[in-house]
């Protein structure tokens, strides 16, 4: 277990890769799935909004900021013309069902099915992103997943508890943005090959 201040470090990775991330949607090298990416800023809004009605502080702020970035993301992307993403039925299908399951992730009770409800709801919202990586890894950049796997895998490190409801987000966030990089480097990796 890693002494907890190095989550700090973590964050610090993931502000400047999320950065890197929007820069790269301004000079035109990446377009971003827009519905990926609204549902990523609603989710931990949501999950902001219920923390503070229950009392917490500043201990919100990470969650904040998980959809703070999305929300820089979708503004420059709404602002920059051609700079998203073509949205199909497939990923608006996605979009609804992710948007499904965080609603019922928010009226849950049981916080073991709320955890299951909000993994379900980012990894519909990520499915779009994954398609699209698969088939056009060149229209996105690994920055930002880069930091979310770096901050996600440095939290679970930190953990002093570990049960379903306090280890399984992260670790599912360290898997969602493994194989999100995966899914960029994928062509790049065979044409080495080749």
């Amino acid at each position: 277990m890693l002494p907890e201040q190095i989550i700090y470090i973590g964050i610090l990775i993931n502000v400047v890769l999320s950065l890197w991330y929007i820069k790269s949607i301004i000079w035109g090298n990446t377009k971003p799935n827009l519905v990926s990416w609204s549902i990523w800023m609603l989710a931990p809004f949501a999950g902001f909004f219920l923390q503070i009605k229950a009392g917490a502080g500043i201990s919100a702020s990470g969650v904040f900021l998980a959809g703070f970035f999305p929300l820089l993301t979708v503004i420059v992307c709404l602002f920059r013309k051609n700079s998203y993403w073509k949205i199909n039925s497939f990923d608006v299908l996605c979009g609804c069902l992710s948007i499904f399951t965080l609603v019922v992730y928010i009226l849950t009770n049981n916080v073991g099915f709320s955890i299951i409800f909000a993994i379900l709801s980012d990894a519909l919202a990520f499915i779009p992103t994954f398609v699209k990586s698969w088939k056009f890894p060149e229209t996105e950049n690994s920055s930002t997943y880069i930091g979310g796997l770096t901050n996600n895998f440095l939290s679970l490190m930190i953990l002093k508890n570990w049960t379903f409801s306090i280890y399984s987000f992260p670790l599912y966030l360290v898997l969602a943005n493994i194989v999100e990089v995966s899914f960029v480097y994928r062509k790049k990796f065979l044409k080495s090959k080749s």
